[in-house]
């Protein structure tokens, strides 16, 4: 997993945007790609994938996981 880009993004919302601190703060990312005009139409998680991924991390029943 790659990280965000936080300069840029702030530079984009509160410079470019003219958002308030609250207001970006509280967009969702999905929110604050449609403001920046960037292209939709993610596609969603297959079965196939979901399969893979519950066979490489499988539910623990009966364990804590450290406050998650």
């Amino acid at each position: 997993m790659t990280g965000f880009d936080w300069r840029s993004l702030m530079r984009a919302g509160l410079h470019d945007l003219r958002l308030d601190p609250k207001a970006f703060w509280a967009l969702t990312p999905a929110e604050l790609a449609v403001m920046l005009g960037q292209p939709q139409g993610v596609t969603p998680m297959s079965r196939p994938q979901l399969e893979a991924l519950l066979t490489a991390y499988p539910d623990q029943r009966g364990q804590e996981h450290d406050g998650l």
